[in-house]
């Protein structure tokens, strides 16, 4: 491999999208502190901890707030921007922009304008919880889950119908009632629960939706968690044998949904489940 002095290198005009820590300060690319150190401006969330990670490398540069509050407005001024500097970099908080992060306005305005765009690749809660997890060999990233009910029950919906694992970004106070929610519309899986990882207090608990809130009540529900669910294909295999079984020998002396309730606690699947293997059994 041919060795670079990143340092040395001249930076083409364009914005630059640089992956920064997700807690630790030393997981960050001799790469991206080359380019924070020539950026002209760094577009960033919160100046106060953007400038924790600055001050650390000792890197001086002119911040912009750029976040989600004030992304539509702010499209025009970074534009401005670009006709007096040519290296704009564009950080998160915490790990790489634009997941689950403000930045896609601005990236389509970005493209149309014939900027360059290159991203500056580093630390991901969703890779390092993902290669924890050793559920599946690919997973599908959801990010943070709707705060309403009605739209949780309809993502709830769309992952029962995935092979993959899933991963998702969450409020650690809301960790509990939505373990709740999941073993309700999603039955039994294999969860994985990433909270502070990287730093002093990293935390990681892994076991069974049905059985994990036992460990949850253990930690202190701060900041956000990376959780890592097993897919659907993971269940027990045999479960499905004894379900079918009993849902034959049951379907005549029990209302749908009295049997509903009843097999989803004992298989630990979830009522919609259960519901869907009534009807395909009655069509047979």
């Amino acid at each position: 491999m041919e060795n670079i002095k990143f340092t040395d290198q001249n930076l083409e005009k364009g914005l630059y999208l640089v992956s920064t820590p997700i807690g630790n300060l030393a997981d960050i690319t001799i790469r991206a502190l080359n380019i924070l150190k020539k950026s002209d401006i760094i577009l960033c969330e919160d100046k106060r901890v953007s400038k924790k990670l600055l001050d650390y490398y000792g890197i001086k540069a002119q911040l912009f707030s750029y976040h989600k509050f004030n992304e539509k407005e702010s499209v025009e001024k970074i534009l401005e921007i670009f006709k007096k500097n040519n290296i704009v970099s564009l950080i998160s908080d915490a790990g790489t922009p634009l997941i689950s992060d403000p930045g896609k306005i601005l990236i389509n305005e970005i493209e149309k304008k014939n900027i360059k765009i290159i991203p500056i690749p580093g630390a991901s809660a969703v890779t390092a919880a993902f290669s924890l997890a050793g559920y599946s060999d690919d997973y599908y990233f959801y990010g943070f889950l709707p705060k309403k009910l009605g739209e949780r029950k309809k993502v709830y919906d769309k992952f029962s119908n995935l092979d993959s694992s899933i991963i998702i970004f969450l409020p650690a106070r809301d960790l509990v009632s939505i373990i709740k929610e999941m073993k309700e519309f999603l039955g039994e899986r294999q969860i994985l629960i990433a909270k502070e990882i990287t730093k002093i207090h990293e935390n990681i608990i892994k076991g069974k939706l049905d059985d994990i809130l036992e460990k949850v009540n253990s930690i202190i529900l701060k900041g956000e968690v990376t959780i890592v669910l097993s897919s659907e294909a993971n269940k027990n295999k045999d479960q499905n044998v004894d379900l079918n079984k009993e849902i034959l020998d049951l379907s005549k002396k029990m209302k749908t949904a009295d049997l509903a309730k009843y097999l989803s606690k004992k298989f630990k699947f979830s009522k919609k489940e259960i519901y869907q293997k009534i009807l395909m059994l009655d069509k047979k």
